[in-house]
């Protein structure tokens, strides 16, 4: 094969509210964690053992206001995107790195009244109705009437 491919699909769980910052010429990026598991039985011992993997997620403009508005810390969604690497000058002079997911396609898998039960008071107003929803970074929305898999996730 002679293309490159640089994609990423996760499924996780929001670790901290949506971070927005916003441009001059009305463009605006959010950033928040998003939290994997792998969970397996440990040979030896039989224990359960769950490690969890923290990835920084990047979404811009009207899919960063749409994410800022619907999802809440411990919510869980589908990213699809792309890795970027970025580096900066730290405050002590020192060269940092960061490796980020800019994603291009996202869905929300929490139902609204499994993100109340998460939520603070910004999403108190919100209908308990609620099917998954697509959003796609693009032109289109669409609406999936997936129902919700029952996992056993620590969030």
């Amino acid at each position: 094969m002679s293309g490159t491919l640089n994609k990423v699909m996760l499924i996780g769980h929001l670790g901290d509210e949506i971070k927005m910052h916003y441009f001059e010429g009305g463009n605006c990026v959010g950033r928040f964690p998003l939290a994997t598991n792998e969970t397996y039985t440990n040979r030896q011992t039989g224990e359960k053992v769950t490690n969890t993997d923290w990835h920084n997620i990047v979404v811009r403009n009207k899919a960063a206001e749409v994410c800022e508005k619907y999802l809440n810390k411990g919510d869980k969604i589908y990213v699809e995107g792309r890795l970027k690497n970025r580096q900066w000058q730290g405050e002590d002079g020192a060269t940092r790195y960061t490796t980020e997911v800019h994603v291009q396609d996202f869905t929300f898998l929490s139902t609204k009244s499994e993100s109340l039960a998460n939520a603070q008071p910004k999403a108190a107003n919100v209908s308990h109705e609620q099917a998954p929803t697509n959003i796609s970074t693009g032109n289109e929305t669409q609406v999936a009437n997936e129902p919700e898999q029952e996992d056993d996730l620590p969030f």
